[in-house]
């Protein structure tokens, strides 16, 4: 499925909306709500438009319309594409977006100030609605490029994608844990697409990415060229999961991609952020929103991740506290006290 297509359908649907209600809806019956996500070749841009569309119902429409989508009276929600975790929760913080998804390891450094936001001013006001989906760190080389553990990479050119991303964090802690410096390699800033094409047209020898299997972009490349998940595992892995409580071990099985074998790996949270200073009976509406059965049918056919985000995960490994719109509604559903 061509999920940039149906993005760009659906900002025009969304734009005729608005248009097609302003003569029959004043301007205060329209609530709009961004959803920062991530690059457009990734998981986090797809499955934020099924989200959207799950929680989003213009005025005029019926109660529910005939995608399925049973929404928030009066909102429209919208995908935007983004660097990543990282600036999703500064945008989140700075009021440019209303909510974004994050690796649960960036959100926790960023709400306590701690790790790789040591000496920064702690964001306080960073609000979770739900976890979502488990995401997993890829280490994608050429199957006949001799790279067979991270410890490989020193000496060669690797793309670390761009430092406003969670897989930038990440990729340099799983580094350091095998003993590999920056030093030790030609670090490249390339996101999506761009690492694919830089792979195989030998610029660079390798790059990490971290998202919900399998990602579109990985699906093409494996596709039309031999590719192999360099694991990461051992002791580097062992490191990673006892010292930091996001991390966990686990593996991406074999017909993922194309021609790749089953390949063990680190995997974090991704979940979905807002700002305390949201509206807390909207927040509520949109959680609400999220799980309902039209969505769970959205979540089911809408991306091969959709399965995976239930109610019964959606506070797992949390480790920023709930928005007051959000912590109603799992009280009401009986998840938490």
């Amino acid at each position: 499925m061509n999920f940039s297509m149906k993005g760009i359908k659906a900002a025009a649907l969304g734009a005729a909306l608005v248009v097609g209600f302003g003569v029959t809806a004043s301007a205060q019956d329209l609530k709009f709500f961004t959803i920062g996500t991530g690059g457009t070749a990734y998981t986090y841009y797809p499955v934020g438009g099924v989200i959207a569309n799950a929680i989003s119902k213009p005025p005029g429409s019926r109660e529910c319309d005939a995608g399925g989508s049973c929404g928030v009276d009066g909102l429209i929600a919208s995908a935007v594409s983004s660097r990543g975790s990282v600036d999703n929760v500064n945008a989140i913080l700075s009021g440019l977006r209303n909510s974004g998804f994050a690796q649960s390891d960036v959100a926790y450094w960023a709400y306590t100030g701690t790790g790789t936001m040591e000496g920064k001013e702690p964001a306080t006001d960073l609000r979770t609605i739900a976890a979502l989906f488990e995401e997993h760190i890829h280490l994608v080389a050429l199957a006949d490029s001799g790279i067979n553990s991270v410890a490989d990479l020193k000496g060669k050119r690797v793309s670390l994608d761009e430092p406003g991303s969670g897989t930038y964090v990440d990729a340099n802690m799983i580094l350091a844990a095998a003993g590999v410096s920056g030093d030790d390699i030609t670090a490249e800033a390339l996101k999506g697409g761009a690492a694919s094409e830089a792979l195989r047209n030998g610029k660079i020898d390798a790059f990490f990415v971290v998202a919900g299997y399998p990602t579109g972009s990985l699906v093409e490349l494996a596709s039309a060229a031999d590719i192999k998940l360099v694991p990461i595992d051992g002791a580097a892995a062992a490191a990673l999961t006892e010292k930091y409580g996001f991390f966990a071990a686990s593996d991406i099985p074999e017909g993922t991609y194309e021609g790749v074998a089953a390949t063990s790996t680190v995997a974090v949270g991704a979940q979905w952020f807002t700002s305390a200073k949201e509206d807390e009976e909207l927040v509520y509406q949109i959680t609400k929103a999220l799980w309902n059965e039209k969505s769970r049918k959205l979540l089911d056919v809408g991306h091969a991740k959709g399965k995976t985000i239930t109610i019964e995960s959606a506070l797992n490994g949390i480790g920023v506290p709930l928005h007051a719109g959000a912590e109603r509604f799992y009280k009401e559903a009986g998840l938490i006290e």
